[in-house]
């Protein structure tokens, strides 16, 4: 196929219309076309003056020998499995986030049977647990925004961040993704979201595929042993015991009493970095304006994002991460008593409020004590603080950024009101988060202002806190085999395991590591 780049379209345009300007400025005639398709889509809001969308578009001409002139696209298959696996025993994974279930949808679609094990609910009963949490403050420890069917991320914008385009898993990924019901356009949008509407049901319909592939999902089924034989796994236990040579561990990275048992049994695990900080909330509508002006001359754009990094005078970084326009600030606590904050949109993206993290890199020096789960007790603990001071009653602590700045607890809000539920309660900030994030925070703020106006307004709501955007430890794995360091047949996965850090990579990796299992013998 050919690659035609740069067509710069000022006006919405279907796709076909955009394909036939395209071939019209290359003077190809549409009969000359055999296939054709949008590879790249990107929006272009450098100069406020002149906004306008980039395609990107790979064709295929009848006559080869006049694709000469343009640049040839070599197309990339995913790569051929060898399965080489024999074992009587069904692999077994743990965890049916997006590692877990791509990891799956590779099993049997080699031929190979997996048990899937998921501590939470089905999507549909861990939806009902949520809103029962949101609505009444009942919380299900094991069926929640961290736990369940579809892991974290479906309680999110379910953003697709893709990094190489090209990269041949990561297609693969959107490929699936749009198999089992997402919108076709995360193929080729720059930065493609699933939305957490869209996203339940295409969890649901994996699963569904799978299990009519023969794979069993089982829920409810907390892992609490393993079995460790010459270094060598040979069963799991939950409910039951389940013998097997193959575990996948997609156990997500809020999976603390199941560190606490790999360590316990000498599973190698290290300590790293992670960041925390809290959610920061805006009008959405002052997010469009400061990205694309007042009057933008090409009309139904849709809502601006953005993606902010600040390195402060201290050495610290304060950045931004998951940024959900229209969306708003979600309860993600795992565990009683605590409060976690994280962001969800729906793929309209038709909230009031924009809302992102705002973080600050945590080094392994800032919390080791003795243990590699001391970043893991970092975590816990600010997340308890956050709690008291939300009143100990599942409300978040929050606080205006000018209050913030000016180090003095928040009495009323302005025009920014704060969307996380079930409630919030006005407080300072400062009293729990660690005076290096404070201290960084304050300063990047300011900063941040400077790259997009409005970011420090002071009626911009801080919600705290943000503690679970990567996992604190990383359980060690042999880089060509995928192997726990000194366990056989124990595949550390995705972002509990400190390999991922969203939906795109977590699946990739699952994908990764269920292709070790089947080409083992």
């Amino acid at each position: 196929m050919i690659r035609i780049r740069n067509i710069k379209i000022r006006e919405n345009l279907n796709e076909e219309e955009v394909f036939k300007k395209a071939i019209l400025k290359n003077k190809i005639k549409p009969e000359e076309v055999e296939k054709w398709y949008i590879y790249k889509k990107s929006i272009d809001a450098r100069n406020k003056e002149d906004i306008f969308y980039n395609y990107t578009i790979d064709v295929e001409l009848k006559d080869k020998k006049k694709e000469r002139r343009f640049e040839k696209v070599e197309q990339i298959e995913f790569p051929k499995i060898n399965v080489n696996r024999k074992s009587e025993y069904h692999p077994v994974i743990i965890g049916a986030g997006p590692a877990g279930l791509f990891a799956g949808l590779i099993m049997v679609n080699n031929g190979v049977k997996p048990i899937i094990l998921e501590r939470g609910k089905q999507i549909e009963e861990r939806i009902k647990d949520v809103e029962d949490f949101i609505q009444n403050r009942k919380f299900n420890t094991v069926s929640n925004i961290q736990f369940g069917e579809g892991g974290a991320g479906t309680f999110s914008d379910g953003k697709l961040n893709t990094g190489n385009s090209s990269n041949v898993y990561t297609r693969k990924v959107l490929e699936e993704f749009v198999k089992f019901g997402a919108p076709k356009e995360i193929l080729y949008t720059a930065k493609p979201h699933i939305g957490t509407d869209n996203l339940r049901n295409v969890v649901k319909n994996i699963r569904e595929y799978i299990i009519s592939k023969g794979g069993q999902v089982l829920f409810n089924e907390q892992v609490i042993d393993f079995e460790i034989e010459n270094k060598k796994i040979k069963a799991v236990k939950c409910s039951k015991r389940i013998e097997t040579d193959s575990v996948i561990l997609a156990i997500g990275h809020s999976a603390r009493d199941t560190f606490k048992k790999l360590y316990e049994i000498g599973v190698e695990i290290q300590p790293k970095n992670f960041a925390v900080g809290v959610r920061i909330e805006h009008l959405q509508e002052n997010i469009n304006i400061a990205q694309y002006g007042e009057n933008p001359s090409l009309k139904g754009l849709p809502v601006a994002d953005y993606k902010l990094i600040y390195h402060a005078k201290n050495g610290r970084t304060c950045y931004t991460f998951c940024m959900c326009p229209g969306g708003q600030v979600m309860a993600s606590n795992s565990e009683e008593n605590s409060i976690v904050t994280n962001g969800m949109s729906n793929f309209s993206r038709d909230g009031k409020n924009a809302n992102s993290a705002l973080l600050v890199n945590v080094m392994v020096a800032d919390y080791y004590r003795n243990s590699p789960l001391d970043g893991m007790y970092f975590q816990e603990e600010l997340e308890k603080k956050a709690f008291d001071l939300g009143g100990k009653n599942y409300n978040a602590p929050a606080q205006k950024v000018e209050d913030f700045l000016e180090d003095k607890e928040t009495t009323e809000f302005g025009n920014v009101r704060p969307t996380y539920m079930p409630s919030v309660t006005g407080a300072n900030l400062n009293k729990i988060l660690p005076q290096f994030v404070s201290d960084t925070m304050k300063e990047a703020i300011v900063e941040l202002d400077k790259k997009l106006h409005g970011f420090a307004n002071n009626d911009a709501v801080l919600t705290g806190v943000e503690t679970r955007s990567s996992s604190p430890v990383q359980i060690t794995r042999d880089k060509t085999d995928l192997n726990s360091a000194n366990v056989q047949g124990l595949y550390p996965c995705g972002e509990g395991a400190g390999y991922a850090g969203g939906i795109m990579t977590a699946a990739v990796d699952g994908i990764k590591c269920a292709i070790k299992v089947l080409e083992t013998r």
